[in-house]
């Protein structure tokens, strides 16, 4: 068997040294240099035009289709955003902000699918009493449990293998930053060592046909920390988000060879735990929504599924000669835009006015437009001082010249506000512009 040696190879020329460089000599780049692992064997093969056994391509219509077996993990939300369970042999990578939840939520999968089988998680970044700690306080004794104490993945995949002998269900490794082999030089968290180990990571998952679950921190960026190949090689990347001061934690799949990117978890984080949501509404709406100015309900959609939310807003004079314009869980600009159209196509002087906005329950709206009538009708009710008639929802895109456009998944969202009990939709079918909406404010 060839030996294998590394080299550092620039990762915009792909010039090679044996030695590290700071500054490429080739391209000039600075700090570009990633130590790899290369094979001399398979080096020498390549371009080989003379090999006596070549790969030859396979027809895709003489390939069999293989219905996909999954494994439910009994956490209803994490399998929403899986696409519906656990496939064999996939490869999860879980990326959130620290204290988000991600060691809880991996924790209790662990529970769930140790039941008859062994289950193995690895820690590089606690010691076994802390997770046993963690465990006790999210009441979980499941004797299948094995803690491993570890960062050398090629003794984590030793120790792997032979549980998978004893009836391994899956194994998580918390988390990839930490995990090294001694056949590179640099240290854990480096590019050279994380690309290498997920790519060891991913070969044992295929092979052995077994399920595992990384965790990836994030940068001061938000982005998930680590070369770009992290999230290339991985099946499936679940992006964990929430304000850790409330409760809500939603599970977005970012990627997934097995199932649809469009799929949320929504999560409810307490002492026991991250409890599944199957009613979002309890969380983002009050009961008696009805009864105060400012109010407006909008129907948003979380990935296939539409959701209501409660948006609060609040008007008051001001006599300063810049009004204050303060939102949250929107996009400023977007809260400005939408002032400005009231202020020229409904006639209301918000000029005079500082305006306030915010998305009940934490939840943040990225690029979704469909909240926007729901917005305007809540700042039109705080400035008449009267609320919307009751059982209300509003459903709808405000665009520049003061037109109400229809928004997508528009029936879904309608039938799922009357299944809730909101038959008054007020939306682009009767309203076509916003004048008009707000016209039941004027009465």
């Amino acid at each position: 068997m060839a030996k294998n040696r590394t080299v550092y190879v620039c990762q915009q020329c792909g010039s090679e040294s044996a030695k590290w460089f700071g500054k490429c000599p080739d391209c000039g780049e600075w700090h570009s240099a990633v130590e790899q692992i290369i094979e001399k064997s398979s080096r020498a093969n390549i371009g080989d035009k003379n090999r006596s056994s070549a790969i030859k391509p396979i027809a895709l219509k003489s390939i069999q289709s293989e219905k996909v077996s999954r494994v439910t993990t009994n956490i209803s939300e994490l399998d929403k955003s899986l696409g519906g369970g656990l496939v064999p042999g996939q490869v999860i990578l879980i990326a959130g902000e620290p204290g988000i939840g991600k060691s809880t939520l991996l924790t209790q999968v662990a529970d769930s699918l140790s039941g008859k089988k062994n289950f193995l998680y690895v820690s590089g970044e606690e010691s076994v009493n802390q997770v046993k700690l963690r465990a006790e306080r999210l009441k979980l004794d499941s004797g299948n449990i094995h803690l491993l104490n570890e960062t050398n993945i090629d003794n984590i995949l030793a120790s792997a293998k032979e549980l998978v002998e004893n009836d391994l269900s899956a194994v998580v490794i918390d988390s990839i930053q930490t995990m090294y082999t001694d056949d590179l030089s640099g240290m854990p968290g480096s590019v050279g060592q994380v690309r290498e180990t997920a790519y060891r990571i991913v070969r044992f998952a295929k092979s052995s046909q077994i399920p595992i679950f990384v965790v990836g921190h994030v940068t001061k960026g938000g982005s998930v920390a680590g070369p770009a190949v992290l999230m290339h090689v991985v099946d499936t990347v679940l992006w964990f988000e929430g304000d850790k001061t409330l409760p809500v934690r939603l599970l977005r799949a970012v990627k997934n060879r097995f199932g649809p990117t469009d799929e949320v978890g929504i999560f409810s984080m307490d002492s026991s735990g991250l409890e599944s949501v199957s009613n979002p509404e309890k969380l983002f709406m009050s009961h008696d929504q009805d009864e105060s100015p400012g109010r407006a309900l909008a129907s948003v959609m979380q990935g296939t599924r539409p959701m209501l939310i409660e948006i609060q807003a609040l008007t008051v004079p001001t006599k300063m000669a810049y009004p204050k314009r303060i939102a949250q869980g929107i996009d400023s600009k977007r809260f400005e835009l939408l002032l400005a159209v009231l202020t020229k196509h409904a006639n209301l002087p918000l000029n005079d006015y500082d305006c306030y906005l915010n998305i009940a329950g934490g939840i943040t709206l990225k690029n979704d437009p469909s909240a926007d009538l729901a917005v305007a009708l809540s700042l039109a009710s705080s400035y008449f001082n009267k609320p919307l008639p009751k059982k209300t929802i509003a459903i709808g895109e405000v665009g520049l010249l003061g037109d109400v456009r229809k928004v997508i998944s528009h029936d879904k969202r309608v039938k799922e506000a009357k299944r809730l009990g909101y038959t008054n939709v007020i939306s682009v079918q009767k309203y076509p512009n916003i004048n008009k909406s707000i016209s039941l404010l004027r009465k």
